[in-house]
């Protein structure tokens, strides 16, 4: 009996910017519940990656594999359905500035067509729950939010949906360290209650250390160390090296 397919695969992957290559012939192989830390220099292109994984950007060459199939060379459809399986969680949220709480969290169930408005409104009031908010938070707009309610916002709608996939851009940025804390350990329980597969990209030791079961270090435009956490941050490449000892500028 075969293998099950990766849930994320890069194989081959080159991404040219101009005259600079920002990847070239990365490999990088993501199985299903692993929680995976994506570190790397300035400008190593760890955003494209995510980028890259939820079909926003296509690569110069090689493939880009969800769930088994190739973003790539899937057609319109097959490609949309794939990336229902996907939830993004962007750096600084990303909310839709003029539109409620309840709006931004209801506007993926939308786009799906075929929700009647009484199961929309369950839905997006189940997502505030699951987050640790209430209802009445329903009528705010995002200027009225906290830096931490603004990630939980943007968390929800990112499991409006029920991915299975989960991608991070920073998910601590910004948030003072009580804050961090309380959001990572509202990621790893929804993690495990949910049994999602999830790729992150971060320059914080604590959320790496309180989320990640394996760390994928960037560096010299391919992937050079990949593995269990604990062995990763044992390494001696110098990136981890900078990162175990604090010293983050280099992985910012």
């Amino acid at each position: 009996m075969s293998a099950p397919p990766a849930v994320v695969e890069l194989c081959g992957l080159s991404t040219r910017i101009g005259e600079r290559y920002v990847h070239r012939d990365l490999e990088l192989r993501v199985e299903r519940g692993q929680i995976v830390g994506l570190v790397g220099g300035s400008g190593s292109g760890k955003t494209t990656l995510l980028r890259q994984i939820l079909g926003l950007i296509r690569p110069t060459a090689g493939a880009v594999r969800v769930f088994g199939q190739d973003l790539g060379a899937a057609g319109r459809l097959e490609q949309a359905a794939l990336l229902r399986r996907v939830g993004m969680l962007f750096q600084g949220g990303a909310l839709f500035s003029a539109l409620p709480v309840f709006d931004n969290i209801a506007f993926p169930l939308h786009e799906l067509k075929c929700l009647d408005v009484e199961w929309i409104r369950r839905l997006v009031y189940l997502k505030l729950n699951m987050v640790e908010m209430e209802s009445a938070h329903g009528g705010l707009m995002p200027a009225e939010l906290s830096g931490g309610m603004v990630k939980r916002v943007a968390l929800a709608r990112a499991l409006a949906l029920e991915p299975e996939l989960l991608l991070l851009d920073e998910p601590t940025a910004g948030l003072d360290p009580d804050r961090a804390r309380s959001f990572v350990e509202l990621l790893g329980h929804l993690q495990a209650e949910l049994g999602l597969t999830v790729v992150m990209v971060t320059h914080d030791p604590e959320t790496l250390a309180g989320l990640a079961t394996h760390i994928a270090v960037l560096a010299d435009q391919r992937i050079v160390k990949f593995g269990p956490a604990a062995e990763v941050m044992a390494g001696d490449h110098p990136f981890v090296a900078g990162f175990r000892d604090g010293e983050q500028s280099g992985l910012l």
